[in-house]
Order: structure tokens, then sequence, then C-alpha cells
């Protein structure tokens, strides 16, 4: 079952727009699907209706991602360094929308944790990772998520350096590059040996 539509529009977008005004900044389609950029203070709001709306019902939580926009020359939707895009499911007529909002370093997004508990782990893997504060959602002062506690930095944020680079560890010492330390395993095809007992020990 298609989304509902209301002229040329879906429903989800038209609906929106009435409830909450200026706090939907924007709306794209792209490739087939619809994004909402809405107005991070007021997030949890707009997914709440989404999710309690009986002509809409968005009950299901699938994802958030972020992503870095800090090395990025295009064209932006928002204007926030970083954004993180939410992936919401409506059972009811199997359709899927994304939120984005926008955030700057050190402003913090709020949690979806009380609306989708499911919000949790992306929402730290986000934190983790790219350092995007979720208020009501961490982090646990001395614990990261994903990464070791001692781990310095946010590794997919733009300025992190690539891999086959110096890496910087606390205590200002520095790993080795990856290809220093570049090792053959099993399944890696190196001089021919792929599979063998050489590499894999079988």
């Amino acid at each position: 079952m298609a989304a509902p539509m209301v002229g040329e529009e879906r429903l989800e977008t038209v609906k929106v727009r009435e409830k909450f005004g200026s706090a939907l900044i924007k709306v794209k389609e792209w490739r087939g699907e619809t994004y909402l950029c809405v107005d991070r203070e007021r997030l949890p709001e707009v997914v709440q209706f989404l999710k309690d709306d009986p002509d809409l019902q968005y009950n299901y939580f699938v994802e958030c991602v972020g992503v870095d926009y800090s090395d990025w020359s295009h064209d932006r939707d928002l204007g926030g360094r970083f954004e993180v895009v939410y992936n919401l499911y409506s059972l009811k007529h199997n359709s899927r929308l994304f939120l984005k909002v926008s955030a700057d370093d050190g402003q913090p997004v709020p949690s979806l944790v009380g609306i989708f508990l499911g919000a949790e782990y992306p929402e730290r893997e986000v934190q983790d990772l790219y350092g995007v504060v979720f208020e009501g959602n961490g982090p646990r002062k001395g614990e990261r998520f994903l990464l070791p506690d001692d781990w310095v930095g946010f590794p997919l944020r733009k300025e992190y350096p690539l891999g086959g680079e110096d890496v910087v560890f606390a205590h200002g010492t520095r790993g080795p590059a990856v290809e220093d330390i570049a090792m053959p395993h099993a399944g890696e095809s190196w001089e021919g040996k792929t599979g063998t007992e050489e590499i894999s020990g079988r």
C-alpha cells in the first residue's frame, strides 16, 4: 500500500505542516523517498505525532544515522555541521519516512528514547562515532559505547585520520599506520595462498 496522498503531497507532510508550522523547515523528495527537515528542538513532538496519529501510525523506529558535513561544499538541506537522519516506518501504510535535524558541535539533540526504546543504541552509536550528544541518552561519564573507554576522539568526523595514516592515541602516543602492521588472513588473496594452511591454519 502506498503512502496516502493529499493532492501532490504526502499526507504526513500536510499534517506536520498544519500542526507544527515553521518547525517544518523543508520537505525534500529524493529518489522516491520523502525527507522532512524539522527544528531540532521540536523533534520529539513531531515524532510523537507521527507515531500516534491514527491516519499515519509511524510506529516502527528503524534507525538513525549521523552525517558530518564539515567538509561539504555542495547544497545543504540544513545549516548545522552535523545532521541526524531518522528512518521511521508505518506498518499501516507500508511506507517509510525520513526526518532530518541538524546540530553544531556541542548542541544537544533531544533523544527519542522516551518515544521509541529502540532509539537508545543507534543514538549512542552516533554519539560515540560523531560526538553528537543526545539529551536524555548519555553520555555516561568516562564510558564509550562501541569504542574502548580510553579512545580519544570521534572516528567518523571528517578531520579524523583515515586508515593508512598514523593514529594519535591517548597520552600523545602514535600508533602505527595500517600498512605497517597489515597481515594476511584466511580468506584474503595473498600471493595465491587464499585459504591455505599457511594462512588459515586449516
